[in-house]
């Protein structure tokens, strides 16, 4: 399941809206095929791994990262190709909650005779498909607000400028970001101010752009600027839950949300952030006069306060990584 989790990885900004599966077939011990969803159109994990371990299927175990699908959609019924290639005994990491599988390719397996085992390494399965999960459940997208900042917890001197807080390592650690995400949305403000690109940069490990990369979306709260560098964008205004609505019918899996402040409260105070990333430099403003991440009014007292849970810390050259979610209720 672990080299399933692996193969699933390699396609994560590939295939979405689908979500990133990997598929490893074993016979007598001995991996006999493996693969992970092709971009949409094409074949499902479990077909490709099929395809690659031909008449050694029969009798065989799949792992597969996600429940089967068992409809006939742009591909044909994930759930047929294995009962028709004679593999006998499915271990799936966690249920697809998708309306047309949620449980129906688990049925149709065990109606088949079947040996279907489910709950293998579930967490970590979770946490690599959590956008893709979110959005079928919620139909909204999975919202990543990324901040960078100040040790004191300012993301802007006082006279707007906010480029270059952290260090390279942590400005091309932000692009991964935005490769792994659908949209990104700023404020109109953000564009006035800043004019950024929102454009992925990364290098393809000779030094060149990658040109292999997607860009995602980009989302503007409001009415972007005359002639700015992010123009052609959405313009999209009104309630964050309808704006999240509206992309999330538009496919956006993951959302990620760069600022400025007062986007950053409104997600926050909402309610409607699933992850936080904070990039904090070794460095202070020194002053309440800096912009502070987030603009609005906060928790009046401890009991408001908002806690959330922290899952990863990572050194990023100077600057530190912190990943935070919300506590389960």
């Amino acid at each position: 399941m672990e080299r399933a989790i692996a193969l699933a990885a390699t396609v994560r900004r590939k295939v979405s809206p689908n979500p990133w599966v990997g598929a490893v077939i074993v016979a007598k011990g001995e991996v006999v095929g493996e693969g992970a969803t092709s971009p949409p159109g094409g074949a499902h994990a479990e077909i490709a791994a099929l395809k690659q371990a031909r008449g050694a299927a029969k009798g065989a175990t799949c792992y597969v990262t996600l429940e089967p699908c068992c409809h006939e959609g742009r591909t044909g019924s994930c759930v047929d190709a294995l009962i028709s290639a004679g593999i006998t005994r499915v271990v799936i990491a966690t249920t697809d909650p998708d309306e047309q599988v949620s449980g129906k390719g688990i049925e149709a397996l065990r109606a088949a005779h079947l040996d279907v085992s489910l709950g293998m390494c579930q967490k970590m399965v979770e946490s690599q498909l959590a956008p893709y999960l979110k959005h079928r459940r919620t139909h909204r997208p999975y919202v990543v607000l990324k901040l960078a900042m100040s040790l004191d917890g300012r993301i802007a001197a006082p006279d707007g400028t906010s480029k270059f807080i952290t260090g390279i390592p942590a400005q091309n650690d932000a692009h991964e970001l935005r490769a792994d995400s659908d949209a990104i949305l700023v404020g109109a403000n953000t564009v006035r101010v800043d004019d950024p690109s929102l454009t992925v940069r990364l290098e393809d490990g000779n030094g060149a752009s990658d040109a292999a990369v997607r860009d995602p979306l980009r989302v503007v709260l409001g009415k972007a600027a005359k002639g700015a560098r992010v123009a052609p964008c959405l313009e999209l205004s009104g309630n964050l839950g309808d704006i999240l609505d509206d992309l999330g019918g538009r496919g956006v899996l993951q959302l990620l949300v760069e600022g400025g402040a007062h986007v950053a409260h409104g997600f926050h105070r909402a309610a409607l952030v699933d992850h936080y990333v904070f990039y904090l430099a070794p460095a202070l403003f020194g002053g309440d006069d800096a912009l502070g991440a987030f603009a609005g009014k906060g928790a009046a007292t401890l009991e408001e306060m908002f806690r959330g849970s922290i899952t990863a810390i990572t050194r990023l050259g100077e600057d530190l990584r912190i990943d935070l979610k919300a506590r389960a209720s």
